[in-house]
């Protein structure tokens, strides 16, 4: 599985970005997959998970409301549209994916939650 993350970029408070993620490969159809971030000098942060069905979602309290996470399993890609940027939110972001259906949304809110991750993509927001 592969995993290809694109969309990130420079823009200002209050602006939007929509990154995407796309998966290829064997196995890479219809899984649960997330959105994680990683500011500059901190720990890698969950952001957003989607299950597989795309019925489940979960955000971080620090998105939500402003950010959303979809599917298109047609393109194997995920969304995650980002509104009301703040500065705060400027970060590489990953999306992972994970081989297997686990019982609560909240497994995919940790690292250890997926199976594979894409490189990231750079979001910066100025003020």
């Amino acid at each position: 599985v592969q995993l290809q993350a694109s969309g990130g970029g420079d823009v200002q408070a209050g602006g939007s970005l929509r990154l995407s993620c796309t998966a290829s490969g064997r196995s890479a159809s219809r899984r649960a997959m997330a959105w994680f971030r990683q500011p500059p000098g901190k720990e890698r942060e969950f952001v957003a998970a989607i299950s597989y069905s795309g019925i489940r979602t979960l955000y971080s309290d620090s998105v939500e409301g402003r950010f959303t996470i979809t599917r298109e399993d047609v393109k194997n890609t995920v969304w995650l549209q980002m509104n009301s940027l703040q500065p705060e939110d400027t970060a590489v972001y990953f999306c992972g994916l994970a081989l297997l259906p686990r019982d609560r949304i909240s497994d995919y809110a940790r690292p250890d939650g997926l199976d594979y991750w894409g490189k990231g993509t750079q979001v910066t927001v100025s003020s």
